[in-house]
């Protein structure tokens, strides 16, 4: 698998490509992926996706943007999972945002890319002002020598799969339907930071993961299971219990802060990198009156995380075994 940084000369061979942010990977990005792969498959090529960094949104109005569903990092990660060929990720800039739509088709996707096959989602659009649209893309196919296929939305029972629909579950703490259209918990990945070893100092030592965005897209106290603190295997999960917020009762006006604490787990893991699965929110944040009463609250929390585990029926069954 290749991935490239920039758009130039690189396909010495014909390609079959999709486009899109692809954030959160969700179910529709899958079933595009898939399609992608079956119809390269076919046809002899390899299978490329181009991306975008920073999102078009974070660029034009980063006040504005949306909270992100991954990291780049996050995200090349679920690409190289489902075994793309080779990933172009377009650095979004003012002279990116200015190519306007016929010479993006022309250049970049017939000249640069050498594009055979194009898939895109039923809401696609591109180009500067966002002027091209589907109907350009099918009106220019024949002289730039590609094939154009429409991937229609997702829906899951009355609900069309989004990046803003998983966004809008995760803000409302709704797991489980974020859970339905991402086709997995959702997860934040991160190398282990120093923190300022309050939790070790009361009882309950936790791992600080760094953050990449400073608007995670959820807030609050949460049941998690954890990859990559194992150090028989980094495939078998850890069950803990994490905090994800300002910590109120600690900073008058503190930044995002995602912290782990893992049940009956002493070993050193500094600077690896984890990821944490969200796996049902206990509760929102709140502001104590001192430390007792928070150390009481954690208790409290701890105690409701293993219970979920020793209670709930599903995959992570084998987590029970560390409590």
């Amino acid at each position: 698998m290749h991935t490239w940084r920039k758009v130039s000369a690189h396909a010495k061979t014909p390609v079959a490509l999709t486009i899109g942010n692809f954030d959160g990977v969700h179910l529709g990005h899958q079933a595009i992926l898939t399609r992608l792969k079956d119809v390269a498959n076919q046809l002899g090529l390899p299978a490329c996706v181009m991306t975008f960094e920073p999102h078009p949104r974070e660029f034009f109005a980063p006040d504005q943007a949306p909270a992100r569903l991954t990291s780049l990092r996050e995200k090349l990660s679920r690409l190289i999972q489902a075994e793309i060929d080779s990933i172009h990720i377009c650095r979004f800039n003012y002279d990116f945002a200015r190519i306007n739509p016929e010479r993006f088709i022309t250049q970049i996707l017939n000249q640069d890319l050498r594009v055979r096959w194009l898939l895109v989602g039923d809401d696609f659009r591109f180009g500067a002002r966002r002027a091209g649209d589907i109907a350009m893309l099918q009106a220019l196919s024949a002289e730039n020598n590609y094939t154009l296929e429409v991937m229609p939305s997702i829906v899951i029972g009355n609900q069309r799969v989004s990046s803003t629909a998983i966004r809008q579950a995760l803000i409302t703490g709704d797991l489980d339907a974020a859970t339905k259209l991402l086709g997995r918990p959702y997860s934040i990945s991160g190398r282990v930071i120093n923190g300022d070893k309050l939790g070790r100092q009361i009882g309950f030592p936790t791992a600080n993961i760094q953050l990449k965005h400073n608007l995670p897209p959820l807030s609050g106290i949460f049941v998690v299971s954890v990859y990559g603190a194992n150090s028989s295997s980094s495939e078998i999960p850890l069950p803990g219990v994490a905090s994800l917020g300002v910590r109120p009762t600690i900073h008058e006006n503190g930044k995002p802060v995602l912290e782990v604490h893992l049940f009956d787990f002493a070993d050193e893991i500094y600077g690896q990198h984890l990821r944490v699965d969200f796996l049902h929110k206990l509760r929102d944040e709140e502001k104590y009156a001192d430390i007792t009463t928070l150390i009481r609250q954690i208790e409290k929390d701890v105690a409701q995380a293993k219970e979920y585990f020793m209670t709930t029926p599903i995959q992570y069954n084998r987590l029970c075994s560390a409590l």
